[in-house]
């Protein structure tokens, strides 16, 4: 089998110095050049070509920081390491109107994939079709949502009685989406896992679900999942491209398919997230 310092080998053109495992799936090797590259292994090639699509479709927005792509094959992916840091408020603020900048450069349609990504790619473990639509709560309902509660109702994790909060807010989402916006371009996986806060004062993006999408729901992955300075971070956005009126309240409905999608992979008590933050939107 492949190891890390050969797909390095292979996707660089560069000799390979030394290599160090960071977990199961990734390990940092050192060029003979004295660059630092992270090697990842995934067991579906089309995940990596998804990521590998995603990482320079976002980074051709010229906004936000993310690693370069030295190259991918047969699910290795090569990418430039992001030394550490401290997160800070200053970096906060500019990631905010980087993010703003980001979502500003648009893309063809909701669910549109990166121009070389394939319609069947990856949210981290979990598959996501990107079947472009033309309306927003629409395809959000249909190629997001109700996806992925039928997989939840049929794993049990979701119980057939419990389905029907999610059904009746998609049916009345056209009435919660809020003003109609165009298609985003987002990173699709921002928890805060995914940012990183780097030595250079920058914040820094990996592991993006990359498609077109509404600008809200990246901003409310990171309110699922928390992120240092937030309230920073949403400032710098809001200089940049002020959000429409009444964003706060919906929230939760940006945040369904990513607890869905955890519902699926982790089990119940997402689930129990999932329902309750429907049925808040349903009582406005």
């Amino acid at each position: 089998m492949t190891a890390p310092r050969d797909a390095a080998a292979r996707l660089t053109g560069r000799a390979v110095r030394a290599e160090r495992p960071l977990s199961g799936s990734l390990a940092e090797v050192t060029l003979d050049d004295g660059r630092v590259v992270v090697v990842k292994r995934s067991g579906e090639p089309r995940a990596t070509r998804a990521e590998a699509a995603g990482l320079r479709w976002l980074a051709g927005a010229g906004s936000v920081r993310l690693p370069a792509v030295h190259g991918h094959d047969e699910g290795w992916l090569v990418i430039d390491r992001v030394p550490d840091g401290r997160p800070s408020r200053e970096a906060a603020v500019r990631f905010g109107r980087d993010l703003a900048a980001l979502h500003a450069a648009g893309a063809p349609a909701f669910g549109a994939p990166p121009p070389d990504g394939p319609r069947d790619a990856y949210i981290g473990l979990a598959p996501m079709r990107n079947e472009p639509g033309g309306d927003w709560p629409r395809w959000y309902a249909e190629q997001r949502v109700l996806p992925y509660l039928r997989r939840a109702v049929d794993r049990g994790t979701v119980r057939p009685g419990e389905a029907t909060v999610v059904e009746r807010l998609c049916e009345q989402l056209p009435g919660l989406a809020g003003p109609a916006e165009p298609p985003a371009r987002l990173h699709g996986d921002l928890w805060s896992g995914n940012v990183l806060w780097a030595a250079d004062g920058h914040v820094w993006l990996i592991d993006p679900a990359a498609h077109g999408g509404h600008r809200e729901t990246d901003l409310a992955m990171l309110h699922l999942f928390g992120c240092p300075h937030l309230e920073a971070v949403l400032a710098g956005y809001q200089e940049e491209a002020p959000l429409a009126d009444g964003w706060r309240d919906r929230v939760g409905v940006h945040q369904l398919f990513p607890l869905l999608v955890h519902a699926v992979l982790f089990g119940r008590g997402y689930a129990e997230q999932a329902l309750a933050v429907a049925r808040s939107a349903l009582a406005g």
